[in-house]
């Protein structure tokens, strides 16, 4: 990471300690701070109003906002729905937004005057509520629908951050042609979490280690029990793994590097909940301690975008593919990089 970089993601660390809220499930006032700081946009070139700023950068800003558990849908908007507006060529608006891939239940039609319409359900739109629009993927176009052109049903994931069905009736559409595929949303969407959830198990796991630090249990701090011990060094073992693994794919960008991302982050994510509940017993499970911000958003996260079940098929597909001659620069490909 070299020191602009830094410089970036220690302001967004700083932005998230004076203004996180992890109770709140949409917080406003985060969301104004990122975009005045300019991170909102950061992956989204600078003639579509964002920053130009690689993956690699990217993927660092969510990791801080993982590890604060933010509230905004700072994935969404910069990875999802500012990709496929700035992808077609459209100039991407500020504000929060969101985005979905059209399922076969969602019509686009075009009316005899060239205005375009879209019919249909979108279910588990993350931030649809608060979105200022949705950005929807429909084969070879993306049509984005604002705020008011569609009705929100409103849901939750287990960590009760928005995942609502949005629901469309010949709602007015700016549509426009598009090279995106749903393969590469879904990978950016995995990227995505995967970023986010190395920032929360770097959270759940450092505060393991202060309550281990802190808690007396038999005249000692259970830090000292090497079971403890165990716990946490299996902990930070998990956690830089998922870190690295995302940050390669981040810098990498192949469809390999984000599916080994992916998988790795979210099993990663089911040893880290268990033992930092282990270390914190009961206490950990109550609404009252913080914990639980990180837990239940890994808990959700790690089935989002698809599971490491599903991931890892992927990443086996790719390896026979590649064969015994291929396999090595598989796996290699970029680690000069």
């Amino acid at each position: 990471m070299n020191d602009i970089v830094q410089d970036l993601v220690d302001t967004v660390d700083a932005v998230c300690a004076r203004h996180a809220d992890p109770e709140r499930d949409w917080n406003p006032r985060l969301w104004d701070e990122l975009e005045r700081v300019g991170v909102t946009l950061l992956p989204v070139p600078e003639e579509r109003g964002g920053a130009g700023a690689d993956l690699a950068t990217t993927a660092e800003v969510l990791r801080v906002l993982g590890r604060h558990a933010a509230a905004v849908p700072a994935a969404e908007t910069a990875l999802l729905a500012g990709w496929l507006l700035a992808e077609a060529g459209a100039d991407v608006p500020s504000g929060p937004l969101t985005a979905a891939v059209a399922g076969p239940d969602v019509a686009l039609r075009e009316d005899a005057g060239g205005a375009w319409t879209l019919t249909g359900t979108l279910p588990r739109v993350p931030w649809a509520r608060h979105a200022e629009g949705v950005a929807v993927l429909a084969g070879g176009r993306v049509a984005f629908v604002p705020r008011g052109g569609y009705e929100v049903e409103e849901g939750a994931n287990l960590a009760g951050e928005p995942r609502d069905t949005v629901r469309l009736q010949d709602a007015a559409a700016r549509v426009l042609a598009s090279a995106a595929t749903e393969k590469a949303f879904r990978e950016r969407g995995a990227l995505g979490r995967a970023a986010l959830m190395a920032g929360a198990m770097e959270a759940a796991t450092g505060l393991a280690v202060r309550y281990a630090g802190e808690r007396v249990q038999f005249g000692r701090p259970l830090a000292r029990f090497q079971a403890v011990q165990q716990h946490l060094a299996e902990m930070a073992g998990e956690t830089l793994l998922a870190t690295v693994a995302a940050q390669a794919a981040a810098a990498d960008g192949t469809g390999f590097a984000v599916a080994a991302a992916k998988a790795a982050a979210s099993e990663a994510a089911g040893t880290v909940c268990r033992l930092a509940h282990q270390v914190h017993g009961a206490i950990g499970f109550t609404d009252e301690h913080g914990l639980r911000h990180f837990t239940t958003r890994l808990w959700a996260w790690r089935d989002e975008c698809g599971n490491e079940a599903e991931w890892g098929e992927a990443v086996g597909a790719r390896a026979v593919d590649a064969g015994t001659e291929g396999l090595w620069p598989l796996i290699t490909a970029g680690a000069d990089g």
